[in-house]
């Protein structure tokens, strides 16, 4: 029995364009919920949320009932931190600042066994396979990962090329707030030399074959995004979703109730 297919994975081979969420109330409840909701695809964020490897676990877990397709952004790029998130049932990993060909090429080592990487073989102990359930899990684990990095930097820009070159890298996702900060433009990530940075980038990532991605909250530029070949796109972040829904409740009821 092989190791589970990455849905992801395979829904970007298939070229189809997946609508996504952020996911950062760090709660399975709540993962829970907005896994029902009818996103293709949901981000569990380990890097400005406050999630940590079992808190992510239970996401998972959780989503595992859902149409969604999970992935995990790690809080920092580590070969040891990589191992163990993986062994814990991630399949799909967004690693942030990533901004060189070899540091592209150290990731694709880490999420595979060797010989052909250094992830460590401790399988028997881990969620991914089933808690050793799955007998050819190792042989079959590396096709199923689904490695996505993250340029969000003028360097990343600078030695994009370099990244696409990287076999087993097989999405890049422009972080566009990070990329407006170190461009000068802290807050604004729709200012012009952005946008312009981000339309020189996208379609250079599709013409790779690599699966280009982004986050956004305007819809205008999601779909202009998409155009430009995008792949997988997050729309909404689920903490702004609901401290405005909330925020919103509170003001309407004030006002109906204490006038």
């Amino acid at each position: 029995m092989p190791a589970p297919q990455n849905q992801f994975k395979a829904a970007l081979k298939a070229d189809k364009s997946l609508i996504g969420c952020w996911v950062g109330l760090a709660d399975p409840y709540v993962a829970e919920i907005t896994g029902s909701a009818g996103f293709d695809w949901l981000l569990i964020d380990c890097e400005h949320a406050p999630n940590d490897l079992r808190s992510m676990m239970t996401q998972l877990k959780v989503l595992e009932a859902s149409d969604s397709f999970p992935a995990v952004r790690l809080p920092i790029g580590e070969t040891w931190m990589i191992k163990q998130f993986l062994d814990a049932g991630a399949q799909t990993l967004l690693i942030p600042m990533v901004e060189s060909k070899a540091q592209a090429e150290e990731l694709v080592r880490a999420v595979r066994y060797p010989p052909s990487g250094v992830r460590g073989v401790g399988a028997a102990l881990a969620r991914a396979s089933h808690f050793a359930g799955i007998p050819d899990y190792l042989t079959t684990a590396n096709q199923e990962i689904c490695l996505l990095v993250q340029v969000e930097n003028r360097a990343g820009l600078a030695e994009l090329d370099g990244i696409l070159s990287v076999e087993g890298v097989d999405g890049v996702f422009i972080g566009p707030s990070d990329l407006a900060a170190d461009m000068g433009h802290l807050g604004d990530p729709m200012h012009p030399d952005v946008v312009a940075a981000i339309e020189d980038a996208l379609p250079r990532i599709k013409a790779s074959g690599k699966a280009p991605g982004i986050l956004t909250t305007d819809l205008d530029f999601a779909r202009s995004c998409i155009e430009l070949g995008v792949k997988f796109v997050a729309t909404s972040v689920d903490v702004l979703t609901y401290a405005s829904a909330i925020r919103a409740e509170a003001a309407r009821v004030k006002e109906r109730v204490a006038g």
